[in-house]
């Protein structure tokens, strides 16, 4: 009888020790997603700047672009905004300026963190045990961001 009141507490400090782990693990996925978004906001946000200041034709496309926050709810406009802004730079030759090359690649790299985030945050939050333990909280399931 001992034996397995013993088990059994065991276990379930095992089990309340995995879900305050997976808890606090998808805490700071979810701080680092939001972190990779802001800083691909602020990434595209540049090459529009730079696009702007560079090609004064290309203006509106820019403030177009960047007058669109990057939330979850506006991503498919802010990811069509962003084509018209890489059509605009495609437009500035085989050899743009060295800022806009600097800034593409800049938006490249933080595109490819935050979608590594992302993809980091949902493979937790879909499994089937954080689900129906119910430790997803709130928060919004993160998009993917494609340009």
């Amino acid at each position: 009888m001992n034996t397995w009141l013993i088990v059994l507490v065991i276990l379930a400090v095992a089990a309340l020790l995995w879900a305050y782990f997976t808890a606090q693990r998808l805490n700071r996925l979810h701080i680092r997603t939001d972190a990779a978004r802001r800083s691909l906001e602020a990434a595209l946000n540049r090459r529009a700047a730079v696009l702007s200041a560079l090609e004064p034709g290309a203006g509106k496309v820019a403030d177009r672009a960047e007058a669109i926050d990057l939330t979850y709810g506006n991503f498919r406009e802010r990811a069509a905004a962003e084509r018209e802004v890489t059509q605009a730079v495609a437009a500035l030759g085989a050899e743009p300026p060295s800022r806009i090359v600097d800034a593409n690649v800049r938006v490249e790299l933080a595109l490819r963190f935050y979608n590594e985030a992302v993809a980091d945050t949902r493979a937790l939050r879909l499994r089937l045990a954080v689900k129906y333990t119910r430790l997803r909280g709130t928060a919004a399931l993160p998009e993917f961001f494609e340009l």
